[in-house]
């Protein structure tokens, strides 16, 4: 006799095991990133980049991808966003999508500024996103 209160279609945690195992990655590769660019940036970009503005904005990037006013971490803030609140996905959507096109964004446009000019307006929604993702961790 089968259990009629139980669902056709059983349910898992896999998909919420999946998504909060790949934003736990996603913060593992954007710390790694942001410290290879960081270094990148302040060795081998100076053979490529001569403006100082430009210089100034790629470490910007970095700094920012890595760190914010040198006291909280975003690469870190994901990867704890999903360990302390797994079931938090708009947190840690806002801080993948905030990492990515605020520093992305920017080093795009060092790198090849005539190529990636549109890319000027998604800073500062990659900002907004960071912004975002502490906000929805907080509540």
């Amino acid at each position: 006799m089968s259990d009629e209160s139980a669902p056709l279609i059983p349910t898992s945690t896999s998909t919420s095991r999946r998504a909060k195992n790949m934003y736990w990655t996603l913060g593992c590769i954007y710390g790694a990133t942001a410290v290879g660019f960081g270094a990148f940036g302040a060795h081998g970009l100076k053979k490529v980049v001569t403006d100082p503005a430009k210089l100034a904005s790629f470490a910007t990037a970095a700094h920012y991808q890595l760190t914010y006013s040198s006291k909280l971490i975003h690469s870190v803030a994901l990867l704890v966003a999903t360990r302390a609140a797994p079931e938090n996905k708009l947190a840690a959507g806002l801080f993948t999508a905030g990492m990515t096109m605020f520093s992305g964004s920017i080093y795009a446009l060092v790198l090849d500024p005539a190529r990636f000019r549109f890319m000027g307006p998604i800073t500062p929604l990659g900002g907004l996103c960071l912004i975002g993702g502490w906000a929805a961790l907080a509540f």
